[in-house]
């Protein structure tokens, strides 16, 4: 197949986008959220060809499911980005020097944005929202396993943009074939910068084999660290929130660390995830504790295999640490730099905490489920980036603009 051709396409249509008013942008996505919400049961029959096809017990289940609630969810996530100033235009610097050339750097597009993702249908519209707001033109590459999905979202998309008289060439669905993967990683001259959103295999695979810059949205190996002075109530809450509310999501809890003069509360601590149907694996010290109360069936023994595991289920590794340098040390040693939480009413260890560990978001006493575009005040997300060039954290408008100068003179010339 000649994926050239698409690439082609997408560079053309950057002119499209450049020419494009903020009122006609913010107008094709206002409809597209009426028309996800109208059209929610052919999506989801579409979404359920793909369900039919994966195994119930894979953690990529659930970020492949569509619902009623989820489409609706991604239609206000659209009607948020809607409302949201656009970044393009904006001078960030503005100054005229000696010899009166006058110089300013001014926010634009980064042009054509690449997008690599597994099972979540979700992403579709997310990413096209946030370029199409930015001035990008958007090639996703979805994942066969949501391939029906992908492609039934699309479909509607590009409905609305010939609505509009748009270049549908804007938003370009490759082919769920592995072989569109490898022309895409290759695509260098048409495609500016590329986006993968999955497994830390996937994301690994993207940047050591791009030919293309790539901005990573890092796997979340996540912490949340229950201090000497930790709130049980809060922490209880915490915890339960963070590791339960949805468990294949990147900002999901993976590992509790608990300092060990608060072993007697650590039954009370974990006691909600027993409800939540929550594994345990338990470092030798919180074994003891957990064997007289926590369910047989749902406590194991850790192995240095579970500190550093983004468990993406129903699963968390425990540990007891001596003192608080000790959990800053294991999270520096086992944190993916995503999200780090620490529960304490000790304003000192909160502060050490939130200046001291490396990661995009760091939290004192709140659950780390907040590491999300839309919870953030930014609309949407096109993902959370864990590395430290460009951007950091949720990525969302500003983080899909770069920057130019623009210099205007009078016949200047330099000696």
């Amino acid at each position: 197949m000649n994926y050239k051709r698409y690439f082609e396409k997408a560079k053309q249509a950057t002119r499209t986008m450049i020419s494009l008013s903020k009122e006609t942008t913010n107008k094709v996505l206002a409809d597209l959220a009426e028309a996800l919400v109208l059209h929610t049961p052919e999506i989801l029959a579409e979404n359920e060809k793909d369900l039919a096809r994966m195994p119930i017990e894979d953690p990529k289940y659930d970020r492949l499911k569509l619902t009623e609630q989820r489409i609706a969810d991604i239609a206000n996530d659209l009607k948020n980005v809607v409302d949201l100033k656009s970044p393009l235009g904006e001078i960030l610097s503005d100054k005229t020097l000696e010899n009166k050339l006058q110089i300013q750097k001014i926010r634009v597009p980064l042009g054509v944005v690449g997008v690599i993702y597994e099972a979540r249908p979700n992403v579709t519209a997310d990413v096209f929202s946030l370029c199409f707001k930015t001035g990008n033109v958007a090639v996703l590459k979805g994942g066969s396993d949501a391939e029906f999905s992908n492609l039934a979202i699309v479909k509607l998309i590009h409905s609305i943009i010939a609505k509009h008289k748009i270049n549908p060439d804007v938003l370009i669905l490759l082919p769920a074939e592995r072989a569109a993967t490898e022309a895409l990683l290759h695509a260098r001259g048409f495609v500016d910068v590329l986006i993968p959103r999955g497994s830390q295999s996937l994301i690994n695979y993207v940047r050591e084999n791009s030919k293309i810059p790539v901005i990573e949205t890092g796997a979340g190996i996540v912490h949340t660290y229950f201090d000497e002075s930790g709130d049980l109530e809060k922490g209880k809450a915490i915890i339960f929130n963070a590791k339960t509310r949805r468990v294949s999501v990147c900002n999901s809890l993976d590992c509790v660390l608990i300092h060990n003069s608060r072993l007697t509360d650590l039954d009370k601590l974990l006691s909600p995830l027993a409800k939540g149907e929550v594994a345990l694996f338990a470092d030798e010290r919180s074994f003891e504790v957990l064997k007289n109360s926590y369910p047989a069936e749902l406590l194991s023994h850790a192995t240095g295999a579970h500190f550093g595991t983004e468990f993406l289920s129903l699963k968390l590794a425990v540990k007891i640490v001596d003192d608080f340098d000790a959990a800053l040390n294991h999270i520096a040693d086992y944190s993916s730099k995503h999200s780090e939480a620490i529960i304490s009413e000790d304003a000192d260890h909160i502060t050490r905490f939130l200046n001291e560990v490396d990661a995009a978001a760091v939290y004192a006493n709140a659950s780390t489920g907040f590491t999300d575009g839309a919870q953030f005040g930014l609309g949407a997300e096109i993902g959370i980036s864990t590395q430290k060039l460009h951007a950091r954290g949720p990525m969302a408008l500003e983080a899909l603009t770069s920057y130019k100068w623009v210099v205007r003179g009078n016949g200047q010339v330099r000696a």
